[in-house]
């Protein structure tokens, strides 16, 4: 099993930063890739961020291209979201996921069923 911990979540106004921490425990072996996902309020759960295991490949949804950077640091089983210029529209609470299925290739994964486990989840509010 793997537990996943955020930190790093709070208010800021429009314009401003902050970064998201995700801390890996337990088989952190078996991780592979990893992202970040968000809920707004009365919406679904939108994916924002992957990275391979690697952190060779990225990806990000189209809303927080130039925005905002995900990376990865292996050693201390820590993935990362640098999150600038925040808007409103990027209030949610974002979720840390990883992929634990055994895999030889080094892909980044963008739908929520390819994950297998999450973290509890940080709060991030943007005011205008």
């Amino acid at each position: 099993q793997v537990r996943l911990v955020e930190s790093g979540g709070g208010l800021v106004q429009a314009g401003g930063s902050l970064r998201l921490s995700c801390a890996a425990s337990g088989h952190t072996s078996s991780i592979s890739a990893m992202a970040w996902f968000r809920q707004a309020p009365g919406k679904g759960r939108e994916f924002v961020a992957g990275i391979s295991r690697s952190a060779i490949l990225t990806h990000y949804t189209d809303s927080v291209k130039g925005r905002f950077t995900i990376s990865r640091d292996n050693a201390k089983n820590t993935v990362y979201l640098e999150m600038n210029s925040l808007k409103p529209e990027d209030t949610a609470v974002y979720y840390c996921a990883a992929r634990g299925r055994i895999s030889h290739s080094d892909n980044v994964w963008v739908d929520a069923m390819d994950f297998d486990y999450w973290g509890q989840g940080t709060q991030v509010t943007v005011s205008s």
